[in-house]
């Protein structure tokens, strides 16, 4: 083995992190938070495996993940296995097969998921991943509560600037039906849309043999973003579109006026042809935003029936977040506090207890090593335990 080779045995792979001292009590801080404030909403914390068989990981919402998974050969039974790139099929594979009841389940999760490649220039390929997710009702108010609970997983984080982008692929997904498309107009088509790449899009429609008021009103969907003043003109644009789109977009603006009753402080922002996500969400979907990063800082929507292939069909909405992107943006103060107490090397019974009391009473105590180098200071402390006339005192 070369001097290089040795000496770079401490690099990681890229896109894979380490959390230290600080950044790590940091995260736990977070982790201990947000699950203190899903349990106030009712959410009850899973703990997927990390690993698993590969046609139950990309189900659903998986068959999405299939390039960002990781995959092996289980030993055991020959089948093919994922390191899970999300956690959100196995929360489904929970809810349908594992808890089997009927009423409405509120679940969270949170740890490191893996990934093949970063999500975007410069992320992660091991993301701390948390969210919720809600089975069991098909209704406007899971959804406001879940996007509710997006906002108040952001705040909590740190990040105080908050934009919200929402739309609805039932508008996509109702127009190419009412024109009639196959599975290859309708992919071909939604690349374009992906990349809001109008000329082509206009091209693409003007080549096919559809309606002329169907083909005007896909070409409108990119131009269909902005604020409130967007239903409106959508209200027009879309004027002659079947009742499936009509509901999609009431639907979308009920959903946005119960969620402004109830948060009032963030931007939203409609894009009625975002279509993130679009192969497994059946509805309502949105991406939350903040000044200064150029990225989606959480997702979430509708992705209904995704239990279906688990033996059980239910509706659910969700989203989720990685808590490392959300620290690094915080606005909240980066260092921790020196808040511990140095203890002297000494093999005082008494010493001893007065070390076991502060500890149960919440405090951290350090006892110094015999010969060690450094200050109280490098040990994060900014009180001593002294003995003053027989007594041990924290001074």
């Amino acid at each position: 083995m070369n001097n290089t080779a040795i000496n770079n045995r401490w690099l990681l792979p890229q896109g894979i992190e380490e959390a230290l001292p600080v950044d790590a009590a940091r995260l736990e801080a977070l982790r201990r938070n947000l699950l203190d404030i899903y349990a106030s909403w009712g959410y009850q914390l899973v703990m997927p495996p990390m690993i698993e068989f590969l046609d139950s990981l990309l189900t659903g919402t998986g068959h999405d993940l299939d390039l960002q998974t990781f995959k092996l050969i289980d030993q055991l039974t020959g089948r093919s296995m994922g390191v899970r790139a999300d956690m959100t099929p196995q929360v489904a594979r929970i809810d349908s097969h594992q808890l089997k009841n009927d009423a409405p389940n509120r679940l969270c999760y949170m740890g490191t998921v893996l990934r093949t490649l970063p999500d975007g220039f410069g992320s992660s390929r091991s993301p701390f991943q948390a969210g919720v997710e809600l089975y069991g009702h098909g209704g406007i108010e899971s959804d406001v509560e879940v996007l509710c609970l997006m906002v108040e997983t952001l705040r909590a984080s740190g990040i105080k600037e908050i934009s919200i982008d929402i739309g609805h692929v039932g508008l996509y997904r109702g127009l190419t039906k009412q024109a009639g498309f196959n599975k290859e107009q309708e992919a071909a088509l939604f690349e374009m849309m992906q990349r809001k790449a109008i000329p082509e899009i206009q091209e693409y429609l003007d080549a096919q043999l559809i309606d002329k008021k169907v083909a005007e009103m896909l070409s409108a969907l990119p131009e269909l973003h902005g604020g409130d003043s967007c239903l409106q003109k959508a209200e027009k644009c879309l004027l002659n579109a079947d009742a499936s789109v009509q509901g999609a977009l009431g639907y979308l603006q009920q959903a946005v006026n119960k969620f402004k009753q109830r948060v009032s402080d963030v931007d939203i922002h409609f894009d009625l042809s975002e279509l993130r996500g679009y192969h497994y969400h059946t509805g309502l979907l949105f991406a939350a935003y903040t000044s200064g990063e150029g990225q989606e800082i959480s997702r979430g929507g509708r992705y209904d029936d995704i239990g279906e292939v688990f033996g059980r069909a239910r509706p659910a909405t969700g989203f989720s977040a990685d808590l490392k992107t959300l620290l690094n943006l915080s606005q909240q103060n980066k260092s921790l506090t020196a808040n511990a107490i140095l203890a002297p090397s000494d093999d005082d019974p008494e010493l001893w207890k007065v070390i076991q009391e502060l500890r149960t009473q919440g405090e951290k105590v350090i006892q110094s090593l015999p010969g060690q180098n450094g200050s109280a200071a490098d040990l994060g402390c900014n009180r001593e335990l002294k003995q003053v006339s027989g007594k041990w005192i924290v001074g």
